[in-house]
């Protein structure tokens, strides 16, 4: 099961770094293209979104890694429960089902990891 962990942090880690790296980094112009709901928030929020998912996936992995405060792993998972649970919210009022899909799919596996965490599995 730990490895199970691993690879579920190993792979939510690069979804969200890469995600937050685009959402922190492109223009909110750039990003309407690809990502309709951007043109419901503004500049500065699109840009806090992908600084809290760069953040999330950095403490998925770093602080287990180093050993130097091993709680904040799961409270990135919790974190990125919590993002999941807006994204949904922002999609469903949007009417986009396939993205509600994957967002609780990320959701799912970001809660197994924040479970088997702060559980059996700790660090």
């Amino acid at each position: 099961m730990n490895v199970f962990l691993w690879v579920l942090q190993g792979l939510l880690a690069a979804f969200f770094g890469l995600a937050g790296v685009m959402k922190a980094t492109q223009p909110k112009e750039k990003l309407q293209a690809n990502m309709a709901w951007t043109e419901d928030f503004s500049d500065g929020a699109i840009k806090a979104i992908g600084g809290l998912e760069l953040l999330a996936a950095i403490g998925l992995i770093l602080p287990a890694v180093t050993g130097i405060a091993p709680i904040l792993t799961p409270l990135a998972a919790t974190g990125l429960v919590i993002v999941m649970i807006g994204a949904a919210i922002t999609h469903l009022r949007r009417k986009e089902p396939q993205a509600v899909a994957i967002n609780v799919v990320l959701l799912v596996l970001a809660a197994v990891v924040a479970w088997g965490r702060f559980g059996t599995y700790a660090f």
